[in-house]
């Protein structure tokens, strides 16, 4: 780019810029007059050095491999794809589901209607405060287990009643508020019993066996009722020798559990006491030693408990310490606040939305706006994911309307991370500097405003949590009717914000860079800077 010694030579005015565009382009002028030689030595020497020196600083930046943008994509997309759709099998006449999809989410009461129930004591005698109190909690920790938590529940102490709402299953076809009821085992009270006998054995949708009605001993005999226990909880062990790690469910019992169970523990050592849900049995442990503190451990015998199994008989046990047997008085639908197509509705408002995002942000930011496109749909999976039960460790979780619109929200700033980060990108090109510089410093300078603005939100989402999660002090004053609603919004912010992080920036600035290696997007003009016939104008540098 630097004017050949002949043209100084000979007297006439020779363009600037195209000597000095390259390094100061704001700088340049129309035209220069006659330059001695020695002067033109000295231009010639401190553009040969500048120009050197930005070679150098560009070299320093770290160029992501090429097939990373591939890696990435295909990633991500595969992600999208089984969150939404999920994954199953057939196992003869049993769907085996593997991943979990959009179809497992149970939706919340205001999207898809539910269940209305009525509850009371099957005893002639009036209950307590305290026992419909005790009741109340055991309903709410049932459908915490269940992980449902758009539920209300609401107790009648003068009528001894308890009136409880929640939403239809996630796969519900017939729609029967008798049926939901049986299959929540919303009145179903737990009990220990001696031995294992029973009547009937059949197969489960897990193509686990299951024990239903006990007969001889194990019908007489019941050892422990759900008003002798206090608490179910699950448990870690690691072995300091070998450090394997094995899962248990640890039980605290009442003094009046404490008495009956020393007893029976002394008397049955060594044989099995069976654990029932009504009439199905869900454990049957073996008696190892006399237990008198009414502090004991099941361990899950030689094979052992998983961290999900372990979690899932605490609250079973903790579902069924009814301190009565309840019984349901009345029960009938709700019908969805939005109305039955509210589903749909939402669903194709939001396929249209994603769409016409997309196409602003290919439009308006090219290259840039491609890519965003791609970290988006992986932030839409997550947020999927993460109410679906697509992670092991992470529950399903249903999904409220405040829920969804915590999504949406969550989206949103998703797309304003990529906006800023692209427009940083476009800035430096136009100030000149080279695609690899424009893209590093890019990613830097948006950082700090993007992680500045999602922190503070984060912030707000766990409060959210903290204060209307469903166990929570705010909860007493305000009533069920916060409960769950708030809560959803908060937990499916928090994930969005968090997909946000991963995807808006970690997978965007990978793939941007990668993209950035292939001599084909190597023009600025993708990213949003100057063409190719003003690269000399503006002093932009494709290479």
């Amino acid at each position: 780019r630097l004017f050949p010694t002949q043209l100084l030579k000979s007297g006439k005015k020779v363009p600037l810029f195209p000597a000095f565009s390259c390094i100061f382009p704001s700088y340049a002028v129309p035209a220069i007059d006659f330059l001695s030689g020695s002067q033109y030595n000295k231009v010639y020497c401190v553009c040969r050095f500048l120009r050197k020196t930005k070679t150098l600083e560009d070299s320093r930046m770290k160029r992501v491999p090429k097939p990373v943008f591939f890696i990435v994509a295909l990633l991500i997309l595969f992600f999208t794809f089984s969150s939404i759709f999920g994954i199953k099998g057939k196992n003869g006449d049993n769907t085996i589901t593997y991943i979990k999809g959009i179809g497992d989410i149970r939706w919340g009461i205001d999207i898809n209607g539910g269940v209305e129930a009525t509850f009371t004591p099957e005893t002639s005698q009036k209950a307590t405060k305290q026992q419909m109190d005790s009741a109340e909690a055991t309903i709410k920790q049932r459908m915490i287990g269940e992980n449902i938590t758009d539920y209300e529940v609401y107790t009648d102490y003068n009528h001894s009643r308890i009136i409880v709402r929640f939403p239809w299953k996630n796969d519900e076809k017939d729609f029967d508020p008798q049926k939901a009821i049986s299959e929540l085992s919303a009145t179903a009270m737990v009990t220990f019993r001696e031995g294992k006998e029973y009547t009937t054995e059949s197969t489960g949708s897990d193509g686990q066996p299951v024990y239903k009605t006990p007969k001889g001993t194990t019908a007489s005999s019941i050892i422990l009722q759900g008003s002798d226990i206090i608490s179910a909880t699950p448990q870690m062990r690691t072995d300091s020798s070998t450090g394997k790690v094995s899962y248990a469910v640890g039980l605290k019992l009442s003094d009046s559990g404490t008495k009956k169970f020393a007893d029976a523990t002394k008397r049955l050592k060594g044989q099995i006491i069976s654990i029932w849900m009504d009439d199905v049995m869900i454990s049957y442990p073996t008696v190892e030693d006399e237990i008198t503190d009414g502090n004991c451990e099941i361990n899950g015998g030689t094979e052992g408990f998983t961290a999900a199994e372990a979690s899932s008989l605490a609250n079973k046990i903790n579902a069924g310490a009814l301190p009565f047997k309840l019984k349901t008085t009345s029960f009938g639908t709700l019908s969805p606040k939005l109305g039955k197509s509210s589903l749909s509705a939402m669903e194709l408002a939001g396929i249209i939305a994603f769409c016409l995002v997309g196409v602003f942000m290919i439009l308006f930011f090219r290259l840039p706006g491609f890519v965003a496109v791609i970290s988006l749909l992986g932030q839409v999976g997550l947020s999927f994911a993460a109410v679906s039960g697509y992670f092991p460790f992470l529950n399903s979780f249903t999904l409220t309307l405040p829920g969804f619109a915590g999504i949406i929200l969550s989206i949103g700033m998703g797309v304003d991370a990529n906006i800023i980060t692209a427009t940083r990108i476009k800035e430096e090109l136009w100030a000149g500097k080279t695609l690899d510089s424009a893209i590093s410093k890019g990613d830097q300078n948006s950082f700090s405003a993007i992680f500045d603005g999602n922190i503070t939100v984060i912030i707000v989402a766990i409060i959210l949590m903290l204060v209307f999660g469903p166990k929570n002090i705010l909860s007493y004053w305000f009533g069920a009717s916060t409960t769950g609603s708030i809560y959803s919004f908060g937990y499916t912010l928090l994930i969005g914000i968090i997909g946000n992080f991963l995807f808006g920036v970690l997978t965007t600035c990978l793939m941007t860079k990668s993209l950035s290696g292939f001599q084909c997007f190597r023009n600025s003009w993708l990213y949003g800077g100057p063409s190719v016939k003003n690269n000399a104008l503006y002093g932009g540098a494709a290479e």
